[in-house]
């Protein structure tokens, strides 16, 4: 079997998926933004494709595809999905339609397609970005009957990357412009979504925040875990830090999250393959679905994720999203019995990353699995709103969901992370 994986050249999934693929006896044929000009820079025979240039990387594609055919699509990251879906398209495999892939990233057509559907939806409106004398700088609060608090979006980003609640009109206009400066940064300008020109602004709705990770076979979802998010969520910047499954929430609870994802996957458009949503449980219990991305988990966080199946044996999330690619049944997978969580560590200062400390303390908190330390001796690192990536990540495992969470906290306690002052340099 071989699968057609879309992905950024520097993607961290791509180990795993390969490893998976190995461990099944699949061939995956790589199709990634890598330098074109350049003969096979990685040696991994991967189509160079542009993910803003959609007709002349599906031409790329199919004819790739002609000499070595394949069985199926997956794509790992936001960016890459309209791709592969108009490349499934033309192959003639069955996955999430252009239409659905591409509402998935925006989050303007999302929320339209949401509130036309009739789902539980924050009311929003688009605010526009204009070039003003000192930069770009975003317009004044529209007339759109929204009350404070509001929540404020790049269209595009994920990760909660630019996402601000702002609770007056103050806190709004400096919102806006902390966006509009980071959308106008040259890397993500380069990305050329379409999306760097406005800034979606919706209610703001209290509640909890969950996760469901699954997949879709011909429109009906089937549930791999439903992550608790057990740190508020409440701004004004909205940073992830830990999930936790089992959800600990009543099952009807879990149940009726997992229908409303499976309506709003629908009335986005999304038919076949893996989604990641978002989901907001307001005080009255209504669900309100924040998010349905055509992709899997993002990062190294899918290490969380451990199956059993009748035969026995431990499989990994990209085992059971590869067999489900080229169309074999994954009922009978189902998620181990043990609570896991992983802690996304979160950057708190800005600065340059020098090292850590007490890595192998961590490593050594009963229940925790791995500390994966991500971030670079080196590296420039900032905090959210305009955060890009995270420190690392821990992962643990345990008897109950609490015992799980007790554990990251622990080992996130005993690292000591060695940021240089930001001297305000190159912002």
């Amino acid at each position: 079997m071989r699968v057609l994986l879309l992905s950024h050249t520097t993607g961290y999934q791509l180990r795993a998926f390969n490893d998976a693929a190995e461990r099944l006896g699949f061939e995956l044929l790589f199709a990634t933004d890598r330098c074109h000009r350049l003969d096979d820079p990685w040696q991994d025979r991967a189509v160079a494709v542009r993910f803003h240039d959609i007709d002349a990387s599906v031409a790329a594609i199919v004819k790739r595809a002609r000499e070595s055919p394949v069985d199926g699509v997956m794509a790992v990251g936001d960016q890459p999905v309209p791709l592969a879906a108009r490349a499934a398209e033309a192959l003639g495999i069955v996955w999430h339609t252009p239409a659905g892939a591409a509402a998935s990233i925006d989050k303007r057509r999302s929320r339209a397609a949401l509130a036309a559907a009739g789902l539980p939806s924050p009311r929003f409106t688009t605010l526009h970005i204009e070039d003003a004398g000192n930069g770009p700088a975003a317009q004044a609060p529209p007339e759109s009957g929204l009350d404070f608090p509001m929540v404020l979006k790049p269209l595009g980003l994920s990760g909660s990357r630019g996402v601000i609640r702002a609770d007056n009109e103050d806190a709004f206009a400096a919102a806006s412009a902390r966006i509009a400066a980071l959308l106008a940064r040259p890397q993500i300008r380069a990305a050329r979504s379409g999306l760097e020109d406005a800034i979606l602004v919706e209610e703001y709705i209290p509640g909890r925040e969950f996760a469901i990770e699954g997949a879709l076979t011909d429109g009906s979802l089937t549930v791999f875990a439903t992550f608790d998010k057990p740190d508020p969520l409440e701004g004004p910047f909205f940073e992830e830090t830990i999930y936790v499954t089992p959800s600990r929430v009543p099952e009807t609870l879990r149940q009726r999250m997992a229908a409303c994802v499976q309506e709003a996957a629908v009335a986005l458009g999304l038919r076949h393959g893996p989604v990641h949503a978002e989901c907001r449980v307001a005080a009255d219990e209504e669900v309100y679905v924040l998010e349905v991305a055509a992709r899997p988990i993002g990062g190294i966080c899918s290490r969380v994720l451990t199956f059993s199946r009748r035969g026995g044996g431990e499989h990994s999330l990209e085992e059971v999203l590869l067999h489900h690619a080229v169309g074999r049944p994954i009922h009978d997978y189902s998620r181990e019995a043990r609570a896991a969580a992983v802690m996304m560590i979160p950057i708190g200062q800005r600065g340059m990353f020098k090292g850590v400390s007490g890595d192998e303390e961590a490593r050594r908190v009963p229940g925790v699995t791995d500390v994966t330390i991500t971030a670079k001796p080196g590296q420039l690192l900032e905090p959210l709103p305009e955060a890009g990536s995270y420190l690392g990540f821990i992962f643990s495992r345990g008897v109950t969901p609490a015992d799980a969470e007790a554990s990251v906290r622990e080992a996130h306690r005993l690292l000591q992370f060695a940021i240089t002052r930001d001297l305000g340099v190159n912002r």
